[in-house]
């Protein structure tokens, strides 16, 4: 993340980043499973038990009608995804740094280069999520989390009846989702760390990495919203032979909800995604760090 600090081989990297994302999801899962209920409701919502007025009112009729175990529903495949999703994330977005620098012929990182890892790590990072998505989306929908006995119920059913490339329905998606997250992320941390004041101890360190870090998770996910509401409604739609899905390619779905419902359904589930990616975004970029700093007195 730094190019002041000895770097470490890709192992390590790995290992951080790993580290980091299992330690992300065990506090902020519950806020995904929210932010997914609140995208996959078509219209506005209304004030019966089956709809959801907004955050508040969610977290509300999911604890009382189906108690709070169900804000843990489905976590078992992000807990098996966000080892290799963010250990992909942070490990792509070095190695790829490593390649503009001397694509490009530059020493140091600059702001347009975090920018372009950020994308290039986020659309490598895309690759790695999409089946353990697709999965988790469908488990946590109240519509048809019914249907499976768990991730691994859910993902042989996919296969059994979609067909295997199924797995990887809404990687388009899931491609522009990654590449706006990541290079807001990445590209605001490297900015916030120019203008906070540098660290003098440890302690100052962790938290200008939780300041960096809360506001890239928040940008990333200010320019990535639309996109992850398009991606949950494409992948919730069960593939029919001979049937174009109503949601299928990224842009054209981003105009069709705005056409049908309005500007601010583009931003539905805005308010537990970004509570969770902003605050998890300082999450991450603290145990990455700490790690990678822990890996260094080990070298």
């Amino acid at each position: 993340m730094s190019s002041d600090k000895k770097p470490l081989p890709f192992i390590y990297q790995f290992a951080s980043g790993a580290i980091a994302g299992v330690s992300e999801i065990l506090v902020m899962y519950p806020l995904d499973v929210v932010k997914t209920r609140v995208q996959l409701q078509v219209g506005g919502g209304s004030a019966g038990s089956e709809a959801y007025t907004g955050m508040l009112d969610c977290f509300s009729k999911i604890i009382k009608n189906e108690g709070v175990g169900t804000l843990y529903r489905g976590i078992s495949a992000p807990i098996l995804m966000e080892a290799p999703k963010r250990a992909t994330k942070f490990a792509a977005n070095d190695e790829w740094g490593k390649f503009y620098r001397n694509l490009f012929g530059i020493e140091k990182m600059n702001q347009q280069l975090s920018i372009l890892t950020g994308a290039t790590a986020g659309a490598t990072e895309a690759f790695v999520v999409v089946p353990f998505e697709l999965v988790k989306i469908r488990v946590q929908d109240r519509a048809s989390a019914h249907l499976y006995k768990g991730p691994l119920d859910c993902a042989l059913k996919i296969i059994r009846n979609e067909g295997i490339l199924s797995m990887y329905n809404g990687l388009e998606a899931t491609l522009w989702r990654h590449i706006f997250w990541n290079a807001g992320y990445f590209g605001v941390i490297f900015k916030t760390r120019q203008l906070i004041p540098k660290s003098e101890s440890s302690t100052q360190q962790t938290i200008n990495d939780l300041i960096a870090g809360s506001i890239g998770g928040t940008a990333g996910t200010i320019v990535n919203t639309p996109f992850d509401v398009v991606k949950s409604r494409i992948q919730n739609t069960i593939k029919v032979e001979g049937v174009t899905p109503k949601y299928n390619w990224a842009f054209p779905s981003v105009f069709t909800v705005y056409r049908e419902e309005g500007f601010g359904a583009l931003y539905k589930g805005f308010m537990p995604k970004v509570l969770r990616l902003g605050p998890g975004g300082g999450i991450l970029l603290v145990v990455f760090t700490a790690c990678m700093d822990f890996f260094r007195t080990l070298q």
